[in-house]
């Protein structure tokens, strides 16, 4: 299985993907404000590329419940010049730079500025102009499940796991209308995105279920707020289960795991990936 993004290509199997999160952002629910300046953001990046991380999720407008919306062009404000440096450092070497944006402009000054992946966490809308771009590029896109309202929550009737399911099998066919090829594609199930903790429980124990679309499957659920309600654990708390998440969502197929905590989570997916390599198949 091979995943595209631009120049860049991934070809699975292959050890998991850390994709390392950096938020230029005044309100982010993890470390919102630690990296606004475009000095501090690049630098956490740099750190985080050194740590192991193979893409840099580069974000402007934080997606936390309650916050504020940001316009395009403070948002442009705030990636552009990051993601600019970051490409002028790896001269189109690894780590592949990804801009998490629900914005087409963004997404396109973003792709012009050196970036190979759009991370869209509005994948549910039927945005053809975002989608245009993703093809005109050949950039990576991130599709990722969430209802309408992003944090609006659902009703516990249905299956979430058929439910995610048949979104992504609906957004290849789409995709592949207005150019957007599968390897391009990324799926993401959203955790923690208008889903109660049961649903994000019954999502990650059911992750092999998507391997069968034969996409590289993407799992973000690094300090969410789904680990405080079930533990009571703040942000500074989460660590030990944001790992048992991606230990699990190895095991279970994933291949790009999101985090924030990146020198970390890189030891700890080796060493599920190192015991998993001896089983008997």
């Amino acid at each position: 299985m091979i995943f595209r993004a631009r120049h860049f290509q991934f070809i699975f199997p292959r050890p998991a993907l850390i994709m390392g999160i950096v938020n230029v952002t005044p309100d982010s629910f993890s470390d919102g404000g630690r990296f606004l300046s475009s000095k501090a953001a690049v630098t956490h990046a740099l750190k985080l590329a050194a740590a192991g991380a193979e893409i840099l999720d580069v974000g402007g407008e934080s997606t936390r419940p309650g916050a504020s919306p940001v316009g395009e062009k403070e948002e442009c404000r705030r990636v552009i010049p990051v993601i600019k440096k970051l490409a002028s450092v790896f001269k189109g070497r690894a780590p592949a730079i990804s801009v998490d944006t629900m914005k087409p402009a963004v997404a396109r000054a973003a792709l012009e500025a050196g970036a190979s992946i759009v991370n869209d966490v509005a994948a549910h809308r039927n945005d053809a102009e975002m989608w245009r771009i993703i093809a005109e590029f050949g950039a990576g896109y991130v599709v990722m499940h969430a209802p309408s309202g992003l944090h609006q929550k659902r009703g516990g009737a249905g299956d979430i796991v058929h439910e995610v399911g048949d979104f992504f099998s609906e957004r290849i066919k789409k995709l592949k209308v207005v150019g957007v090829r599968p390897e391009q594609i990324v799926f993401d199930p959203g955790i923690g995105f208008g889903k109660n903790v049961e649903q994000n429980l019954r999502l990650l124990a059911c992750l092999r279920s998507f391997v069968r679309l034969r996409r590289p499957l993407l799992l973000g659920a690094s300090r969410k707020s789904f680990i405080e309600k079930l533990f009571g654990l703040k942000v500074n708390e989460r660590l030990p289960a944001s790992l048992a998440c991606a230990i699990l969502g190895v095991e279970s197929g994933a291949h790009i795991i999101r985090a924030h905590d990146v020198a970390e989570t890189v030891r700890a997916v080796r060493m599920a990936e190192a015991v998993l390599g001896k089983q008997k198949k």
